[in-house]
């Protein structure tokens, strides 16, 4: 008859040892300070956030930087203007940061041994006033205008954007806009609307009406609603630009 042995729960002897130093209520209670101390530090990074306490620079270890990470305020600033976007101190961000976002700013504290301050977003201007999800950058100053791209969230911008905000980008692109509709919209006005047997120079005295026209439209509207281009607003925190 064979002797059975009874095999090893390691669960078991791992409990063993752990209670022959320790008890349960003394581990709890460990563990209770562990996630208070990263509670308090959550309600901490998401302060300095919502705060947005002015820096120039961060003491990041240059060692630890990922240089994909790394973008000049040019390179952000041709961001903004391409697609009409915003570049403001993260006080100024109504919507909600995720927990995400506190994870990797904590992260990097700890890598590179530092508190973060000064932080950025890029994001849509609406953003900047009321929820949304289109893909805010947060960023963090290190220095002599380089930031440091912490984190990324939201859903990606629609894919004609570009497209869709070239004509806001400045005034030249405006005006090339306004002509380009009105040169269209002048050709599907029907000939002899005005005169019998409209002439290329008639032609051009009616493109010269339509294109009155939609720029007085386009003009009120701007300055009714407090709109600028991109090349104005990129940076701007004021509600109405």
């Amino acid at each position: 008859m064979k002797l059975k042995f009874p095999r090893t729960n390691i669960e078991h002897q791992l409990l063993k040892v752990r209670n022959k130093k320790t008890t349960e209520d003394h581990i709890l209670s460990e563990v209770h300070k562990i996630l208070q101390r990263s509670e308090e530090r959550d309600r901490t990074v998401l302060e300095e956030i919502q705060k947005g306490s002015y820096t120039g620079n961060n003491d990041f270890d240059p060692d630890l930087l990922e240089t994909n990470r790394i973008f000049h305020i040019d390179d952000i600033y041709q961001i903004c203007i391409d697609y009409r976007l915003r570049f403001l101190d993260s006080k100024f961000f109504k919507s909600e940061i995720p927990y995400e976002a506190l994870m990797e700013i904590k992260k990097l504290e700890k890598a590179h041994e530092t508190t973060l301050r000064g932080f950025k977003i890029v994001a849509p201007s609406k953003l900047f006033k009321l929820e949304n999800a289109d893909d805010p950058l947060l960023f963090a100053p290190i220095g002599n205008d380089y930031y440091y791209l912490i984190h990324k969230w939201g859903n990606d911008l629609h894919p004609f954007r570009k497209v869709i905000m070239w004509p806001f980008k400045t005034l030249e692109n405006f005006i090339v806009l306004l002509l380009v509709t009105s040169f269209l919209a002048a050709l599907l006005i029907p000939d002899g609307l005005f005169t019998h047997g409209q002439s290329t120079t008639e032609f051009f005295m009616v493109f010269f009406f339509v294109f009155k026209w939609f720029a007085g439209l386009a003009i009120f509207y701007g300055f009714k609603m407090g709109k600028n281009f991109s090349t104005a607003i990129w940076n701007s925190k004021f509600y109405n630009a």
